[in-house]
Formats: structure tokens, sequence, C-alpha cells
């Protein structure tokens, strides 16, 4: 996949994580970020936003990541717009479920804000490879 990611819809409800985040995105890695509470207000924002890539946290309370992914995909502006997992949950048999899901990858967190725009760009630089289902 080529990398021409300008716009994140970022989607993280611990408000101090959803700062940090952006601001590293923003700052550090010059895209325009679009940033959302939950997985709702990602789906009121989604049909404007014009995202090029949504970087969604798993665990959020009442709809999670997957839950909010499967909304998106349902939406035309975000149907086939790629997707990174962020999570502390890393496992394999975990990060292989979050790209069964449709995720490209998974961001452990705690992240590295100097460098979150640098794995996403890795992320979207690199052929996605077959998921394995999960164990």
């Amino acid at each position: 996949m080529e990398c021409s990611i300008r716009r994140i819809l970022y989607v993280e409800d611990d408000p101090d994580i959803r700062m940090v985040g952006t601001m590293a995105l923003e700052t550090v890695g010059g895209f325009t970020v679009i940033a959302c509470a939950s997985g709702t207000e990602a789906l009121d924002a989604a049909p404007t936003a014009e995202a090029d890539l949504i970087l969604l946290d798993v665990m959020m309370p009442g709809m999670d990541g997957h839950a909010t992914l499967k909304a998106l995909r349902g939406l035309p502006a975000t149907a086939s717009t790629p997707a990174i997992f962020m999570t502390a949950r890393v496992q394999p048999a975990e990060v292989a479920q979050h790209k069964a899901m449709g995720a490209l990858d998974v961001i452990a967190k705690p992240f590295d804000p100097m460098q979150l725009a640098d794995q996403i760009r890795r992320i979207c630089a690199t052929p996605p490879a077959p998921a394995s289902p999960p164990r």
C-alpha cells in the first residue's frame, strides 16, 4: 500500500492519551488529525473527515474499537479507509484477531510520541500479510 496519508481519524477515549497522540501526529508527523473521544463521535465525524487512515483504540467504553471499525466500514466515506488499532494487549493471538478484523497492524500502548508518525508510515508502506486465524 502506498503511504499517502495526510488526514487521520483518531479515536481514543482517554483524554490525556488523545492529546499526546494528536500533538505527536500533528507536530512531529505533520498530519491533520480529526480526534474523537468515542466510537459514536467517530461515526459522526467520519462522513466529512476525508480521512486517509483510521487510528483506533481497541478498549473503549460503550462501543469498543472492533464495533467502531465495523460501523465505520458501513459508511461510504470510510468503507475502505485503512485502519490501525492501538492497544496495550499485543499478544500474537490478539494481534491476529485485530488484523482479521481488517486492521493493517497494531501499535502497542504505551506508544512513543516521537516515533508514532514513523510507525504509521512504516505500517502503511508495508504490504499487508495474510491474517492468521486466532488460536
